[in-house]
């Protein structure tokens, strides 16, 4: 299988971009705005089946996937060995890091940002690879309770996103390692978010668990731990007063600053507007590979705010 060769001559052409998602994510991504605008732009987004070869899906300039395991990865290995000239977005060896919730953090140790009126970092963590660990008295002496226990593993499965916040001891009783603890940092109930495609950096706030108080570590609570999955997809109407019985201040929480985000975003899903961010992106693109695109004449090209 061939890419499609840049256009060296000038000539208007079209970026064909395949994409291969998980159905839940191809359902919330792929939306009829998204292809309507970048078909009007000369790109054009085709669905690949990760269960048939991907020669005879192609040709593609550009390969964009959310899947995981080794037939994937060696398909997409030969893909990048058979069409030097086309883009995976992102190859497996660029995200491998992130399957790991220890290596995942590692990044943010490793960036250097002189701010002195902003700072971020990694709440205290330890890795537990057995249940006998747990009870060790030295395994949790640089941490407190309430704690968040996470799935080691992060490869973007239903089960590496239930995650448990663990009041007491009794709660370490119902986690299964291998984990990662961390110790769990009052916040106001709010998350940031921060995705970034290409120079495009977009911050948005999703609301979180509330914060924990003394009282809530006490024997009284009726829970000595609370499951949940993925926080930042908690919709604004969700009540979380399960765990306090107070909702977060979201509107009244004030976002970081734009520059000091830029330093530190990695992602994209959900972003709002993200069908102008992501065909912008994607034109960026092909203005690398050389290629003047085309967008169809039928189509009124979209400005979505």
């Amino acid at each position: 299988m061939t890419s499609l060769p840049p256009d060296s001559r000038g000539n208007r052409c079209r970026l064909r971009v395949g994409y291969a998602l998980l159905p839940k994510k191809q359902d919330s991504f792929i939306q009829d705005s998204l292809l309507t605008l970048a078909r009007s732009r000369g790109v054009d987004l085709v669905k690949v089946s990760p269960s048939d070869p991907l020669p005879s899906q192609g040709p593609f300039d550009c390969l964009l996937h959310k899947l995981y395991g080794d037939d994937w990865k060696s398909q997409l290995q030969d893909f990048v060995r058979d069409n030097p000239n086309s883009l995976v977005i992102d190859p497996p060896e660029a995200i491998e890091r992130l399957h790991n919730r220890i290596s995942m953090l590692q990044v943010v140790s490793e960036i250097g940002i002189e701010d002195g009126n902003n700072s971020f970092g990694i709440p205290e963590q330890i890795v537990i690879y057995d249940k006998e660990a747990l009870f060790r008295e030295s395994t949790l002496r640089n941490l407190e309770f309430p704690l968040i226990a996470k799935p080691l593993v992060a490869d973007g499965s239903a089960k590496s996103h239930k995650m448990v916040l663990v009041f007491n001891a009794v709660g370490l009783n119902k986690l299964k390692p291998p984990i990662v603890l961390q110790q769990f940092i009052n916040h106001g109930g709010v998350i940031f978010k921060v995705y970034v495609v290409g120079e495009h950096v977009k911050c948005v706030k999703r609301k979180s668990l509330p914060d924990v108080t003394e009282e809530n570590l006490g024997g009284s609570r009726e829970q000595d731990c609370l499951s949940f999955s993925q926080v930042s997809n908690l919709r604004r109407e969700d009540d979380c007063s399960n765990v306090d019985g107070k909702l977060s201040g979201l509107e009244e929480t004030e976002m970081p600053p734009h520059s000091f985000l830029v330093e530190i975003a990695k992602g994209y899903a959900k972003m709002p507007s993200y069908e102008k961010v992501l065909t912008d992106f994607f034109v960026d693109i092909a203005h690398k590979m050389g290629k003047h695109l085309e967008g169809d004449a039928g189509l009124e090209k979209e400005h979505i705010e």
